[in-house]
């Protein structure tokens, strides 16, 4: 292992800079980085574009979007590359925030949907939130993760982080240990993978 490049990407969702969403990622970075592995994070923004269905990237193999002006192809070659994938969300009305699903309908067909370049490769979820969605949330992010063969770690409770007005999540206790468990387990995971030698199934 030693010698191995190692990182972990962290995708999120948040439209707005320093907000709950940053605040728990960071503590995610402090844990991944202090075991020795690559942390970075992707933030979309607002003016992300959604999956237009045209099936390009699937029919050509490209392992692009042929929408470019916005940085979604910067994260699917990240993704590609990483060890380690996180998929950090608001929720917004219950659910994932848009931004966020944009990101994820045009990664997981243009990087998954073919030759899958994201099989084997280690995922976590988190998501912030007021009030209510928590679960359903973090379900839908897990379960983008499930359908692309992925080695999905958890950390002692679910990937929920209560807060409204930025800044919020830090009275939540419990919620950002769970975050810094799961950077340490998904940081540990990484490791273990990187060490095996048993080759991965066809």
């Amino acid at each position: 292992m030693e010698g191995k490049f190692m990182k972990i990407v962290a995708i999120t969702g948040r439209p707005r800079k320093n907000g709950n969403t940053a605040q728990v990622l960071e503590v995610v970075r402090r844990e991944v980085e202090a075991a020795g592995v690559e942390f970075q994070v992707f933030q979309p923004g607002a003016k992300v574009h959604p999956c237009m269905a045209c099936y390009h990237c699937l029919n050509t193999g490209s392992l692009r979007c042929v929408q470019t002006d916005d940085m979604v192809n910067d994260i699917i070659a990240a993704c590609i590359e990483a060890d380690g994938i996180l998929l950090a969300a608001p929720v917004y009305h219950g659910g994932i925030a848009g931004g966020m699903k944009c990101v994820l309908d045009r990664l997981m067909l243009s990087a998954g949907c073919g030759v899958n370049q994201l099989h084997h490769k280690v995922g976590g979820a988190l998501c912030t939130l007021r009030r209510s969605g928590g679960m359903e949330t973090y379900q839908q992010l897990l379960g983008t993760m499930d359908a692309m063969e992925m080695v999905i770690v958890t950390s002692d409770y679910w990937g929920a982080v209560h807060g409204a007005d930025p800044g919020e999540v830090q009275g939540d206790t419990e919620g950002m240990e769970v975050a810094a468990k799961l950077g340490r387990n998904m940081a540990w995971m990484v490791k273990v993978l990187a060490e095996s030698k048993i080759p991965v199934p066809e």
